[in-house]
Formats: C-alpha cells, structure tokens, sequence
C-alpha cells in the first residue's frame, strides 16, 4: 500500500511539473498578474474642528511566486490562458474627493476600489478602507485578500486610509497604510499605499502611506494631496480650515500582467498599454483601460 501511494504521488508531481511546463510552451499559457484597483479619494475638511480622513488604496491581488496580495494574503495562483482567448482589461479609476475609486479587472480577477476617507459623514470600506474623520466614525474594513482596515479618527486628526500591505494609523495616528511591493516588472515597486488623514494641532502634514498614498492636509498650510497616478494610492484628507479643506483624490490603479515570450497579447483601441521582455516573460502594464476594454491572448 505504502509503495502504491508513493508511485501515485510522484506520477501526481511529474503530472503538476509537465502541465507547468507546457505552459510555458504552448498553450493554455501560464499567466502571472498584479492587479490594483483606483484609490480612495480623501474626505474634505469641514470647519475649523474637524479633519478630513485619508482614502484607502485600491485593492491588490497577485500571483506572482515568492510574492504578496493585500490585506497580508498569500500570492494566488496564476491564471492559465488559451490562445484565442478574448478577456476583459479595465483599469479603476481614482476617486474624487470623498468619492471611492473604480475597480479594476483582468479577466476573472476583480480589484475592488478604495474606500473614501470621511468628512462630516461616513468613511466607506473598499479593497481597503477609507478612514474616518475627526469627529467620530469607526474604521472601516478593507477587501478580504486584497487591503486593510483604515485607522481610526480622534481629536485634531482623521484616521489614514488603510493600504495593501499594513491598516491605516499603523506607523502613527493618521498615517496611510504602506502598500505592498512586486518585482514583476523587473524591478520592485511599492503600490496601493493608503492616504492619510488630516493632523491639526498634531503637527504638520503627514505623508501618505509607501506605495503612492496622498499626504493629508494640515490646517496652517496644505490640503491633502493626490494618490499617485497608477499606483491605486489613496488620496489624502483635507485640512480642518476653509482655505485649506480640500482632499485629494486617489490615484488610478494598474493592471500588470506576464505570458511566456512565445505568446502575444493584442489589446482593443481604447488601451494604453507597454510591454517589455523580462527573462523568459513578456509582461504587460497596462495604465489606462475602460470596462468595454479587451486583450486577445495569441
């Protein structure tokens, strides 16, 4: 019986081993993928007593091995993909101030947006959770395998958005959540950052979370600032003064994905995409694509 289960086992592996070989020669293909959906947009300041809260980051998800998706998740399983095959690419936008980003997608695979931070009404949960304002609220959650928690709010500061890789309020109160970093371009870049919160009478401004998070606002001198384009970073909370009020809105997020060199990719009109030769890759990044958007895997 021992001897049996051993020699079903090997055969189990030589069978797993061949499939992934074959996908790196001829179809279905093994794909690998980062995908982010658009970040939150910061809550505006109100008056003088209440600070705007920082926007989530967009959801992330990866297959990348040796890799990370958000929200402290494993890497997934890379998708197999038949030549002739049609899926759907979207790219998520960033959310206006007080607004939640877009999702993104690629094929199956969905990224939900980030939450909105909080002025005077409720923060919103996301891929991950945009965080509250000054005057109350509770965190609110991020996507399960895709972002954290946002922090909470308290006096003179609203709570950070939370980020893919760490909840909001994390490194401090009102700080972003940091976001997560992948390789899969050939070189490691950190995204899906939260945006902070507001921080009256706590200090100046505080930077937003690693990964394109917007710095929050601070009453004396700045609103919040923007998410970075592409990243899915949330957008940064207004200050607590009407000169100063305005949020930031998240930024755009991404969708990366890589085939082996022997297959191609071709995309629909309305994509802006780039690729590049990475060891024994083809990998595609693309920034900007509608919900009607398509790639065709040859």
């Amino acid at each position: 019986m021992a001897v049996t289960s051993m020699a079903n086992s090997s055969l189990r592996d030589f069978q797993k081993f061949n499939s992934m070989a074959l996908g790196y020669t001829r179809s279905p293909w093994e794909t690998r993928y980062v995908v982010v959906a658009g970040g939150g947009g910061g809550g505006t300041g109100v008056n003088f007593g209440t600070s705007g809260g920082g926007g989530g980051a967009g959801g992330y998800r990866s297959s990348v091995a040796g890799e990370v998706s958000g929200g402290g998740a494993v890497a997934e399983q890379p998708l197999s993909l038949f030549s002739g095959g049609v899926f759907g690419v979207t790219v998520g936008a960033g959310g206006g101030q007080n607004v939640s980003g877009s999702n993104s997608v690629l094929g199956d695979i969905t990224c939900v947006g980030g939450g909105r931070g909080g002025d005077s009404s409720n923060n919103a949960v996301g891929g991950s959770g945009g965080g509250p304002f000054s005057g109350g609220g509770s965190p609110a959650s991020g996507t399960s395998g895709q972002g954290f928690a946002s922090g909470g709010g308290g006096t003179g500061y609203g709570g950070g958005g939370g980020g893919a890789g760490e909840a909001g309020n994390t490194d401090a109160n009102a700080a972003g959540g940091d976001g997560v970093s992948s390789s899969i371009t050939g070189t490691s870049v950190f995204r899906a950052g939260g945006g902070s919160g507001d921080q009256t009478f706590n200090g100046g401004v505080m930077p937003g979370g690693q990964g394109g998070g917007g710095a929050g606002g601070w009453y004396l001198s700045n609103a919040g600032a923007a998410g970075d384009p592409n990243t899915g970073g949330g957008g940064g909370g207004g200050a607590s003064r009407t000169a100063y009020s305005g949020a930031g809105g998240g930024g755009s997020g991404i969708v990366i994905f890589s085939v082996p060199v022997q297959a191609t990719a071709t995309f629909s009109a309305g994509v802006t995409q780039s690729s590049a030769v990475v060891g024994i890759n083809t990998v595609y990044t693309v920034t900007a694509a509608g919900p009607s958007d398509t790639v065709t895997i040859g």
